[in-house]
């Protein structure tokens, strides 16, 4: 065989391998079907919306990748059973998505059907659905969507739902308050303070806090091995990956050249345990930071393996932190084997990330219980030993750090950021919360919350007559 032979043949068997690592066009439509199903799911049984709004807000402006595809399907809505049908294949296949009280939907895996809905764990079965926010722990609380007698304020917060933060923006819901007071609340037509949307990576900070949780109850050491049983074995060096790296992202674990893209755990019906367990480590843990889904995952996934059951690890983000601090209209989703996506997918509520931040201006404290570590601000504060490039804020452990990097904010200031917009921003030097939620459009400069939160303190440093407070 002669050389231009060989290479020819070389060439084409590496043609094929790089053909069949492509997604088939099956798995793409199961993507998008999976898509349609869980978001769909999750707008209707945890933020009672509509079919219209879930078509202007959850299903556009989203993923290319899918967003055709998910343009042309029409989900099925089993009120009385509470799930969510997509077909997809021209109706050979469908994709399922069952809501459970307190847990909101899950997404069954290709192939299930809805008679498999029973076997996924349900703690809360019977659950009565949480009622009207009762505005705890807010003393004071300015009417949702009054005008704000601050003019500076008002205007700030007016630009807040135009394309002033960026070209992309769509706010949904703009809330600023202290532990005592909710300065401002506003929501888009159709929204009340009782509406839940998806946090995306917001979520992350959810599960950093139900982490200090689980520290605070002696469930976890944060610089012992994360002890994931799958590294278990005498030989594999993912045994000193510690919960602190997994926290600061610095697991040093392959995920790919984009550490924030997990579709199959998200949209694929895929599992936790079959995904992000299984990735090889690629440099020293500790040693470099790289934006990973799977570090989260895997830092739940370690606290799920120091439970004797799954009901037990279901119960214990809502018995340890969420109850406690009155996050009522929470859901903190689930794959189907009971592993916490706490990547992403939690759906939640403006005053809900409020509280999250309040719990942590008052240093893990609530009416008089350390539901956190006592120093566990100053610890996510910390910037982690290895950092993101220049030009993005500091990461400490599953918050963002707006440090000496952002000098027009305070030093201590740090947010929890999500895809479409989300954001939690905690300035404990301001004794200040602010939240952002939105629908941004993916591919366009999406809402710039640096600067919006900068304005919101300029105005606050002025009284209502427009002179700078000393």
């Amino acid at each position: 065989m002669n050389k231009a032979l060989k290479l020819v043949i070389v060439s084409s068997l590496l043609m094929i391998g790089f053909a069949q690592a492509e997604e088939t066009e099956t798995t793409l439509n199961a993507h998008a079907a999976g898509y349609t199903a869980g978001f769909t799911c999750s707008a209707v049984f945890n933020g009672n919306k509509n079919m219209e709004q879930i078509r202007e807000h959850e299903l556009s402006g989203i993923y290319s990748l899918i967003a055709e595809r998910v343009r042309t399907m029409e989900p099925v809505i089993d009120e009385e059973n509470q799930w969510v049908r997509v077909a997809y294949d021209e109706g050979k296949r469908e994709r399922i998505s069952v809501w459970r009280p307190k847990l909101g939907c899950v997404d069954l895996p290709v192939g299930a059907s809805t008679d498999d809905a029973k076997l996924v764990a349900d703690p809360y079965s019977g659950k009565a659905a949480a009622g009207k926010d009762n505005g705890e722990p807010w003393q004071q609380r300015a009417k949702v969507n009054a005008i704000n007698d601050n003019p500076e304020l008002e205007s700030v917060l007016q630009q807040a739902f135009t394309k002033k933060y960026g070209s992309g923006a769509r706010t949904s819901a703009i809330l600023i308050a202290t532990p005592d007071e909710i300065i401002a609340e506003r929501y888009i037509e159709g929204f009340t303070p009782e509406t839940s949307q998806r946090t995306w990576s917001v979520a992350k900070s959810i599960g950093g806090s139900v982490i200090g949780a689980a520290v605070q109850q002696d469930k976890l050491e944060l610089g012992a091995p994360a002890g994931i049983a799958n590294w278990s074995h005498p030989i594999d060096p993912r045994r000193n990956i510690t919960l602190e790296n997994l926290l600061h992202m610095a697991s040093g674990l392959d995920s790919n050249k984009a550490g924030n893209r997990t579709d199959r755990v998200y949209m694929g019906g895929g599992l936790v345990s079959d995904t992000a367990t299984v990735a090889a480590l690629e440099v020293a843990p500790g040693s470099r930071w790289k934006y990973a889904n799977n570090d989260t995952l895997l830092a739940l996934r370690a606290l799920h393996e120091r439970f004797d059951t799954t009901e037990e690890y279901l119960e214990f983000p809502h018995t340890a932190l969420l109850e406690k601090i009155g996050m009522q209209h929470t859901f903190p989703e689930t794959d189907w084997r009971g592993d916490f996506i706490l990547s992403s997918q939690v759906w939640t509520t403006a005053r809900d990330l409020a509280r999250l931040g309040v719990l942590h201006l008052q240093r893990g404290k609530w009416q008089g219980e350390q539901i956190l570590p006592e120093g566990w601000l100053d610890y996510i504060s910390m910037p982690a030993p290895a950092q993101p490039p220049q030009g993005a804020p500091g990461y400490g452990a599953q918050w963002w750090l707006y440090n000496e990097r952002f000098p027009e904010l305070p030093n201590d200031t740090i947010a929890a950021r999500g895809n479409r917009g989300q954001f939690l921003v905690v300035i404990p030097s301001k004794n200040l919360v602010v939240v952002r939620r939105g629908y941004d459009l993916a591919g366009e400069p999406g809402f710039n919350e640096h600067d919006f939160v900068r304005d919101v303190l300029e105005a606050l440093q002025k009284d209502p007559s427009g002179e700078t407070e000393e």
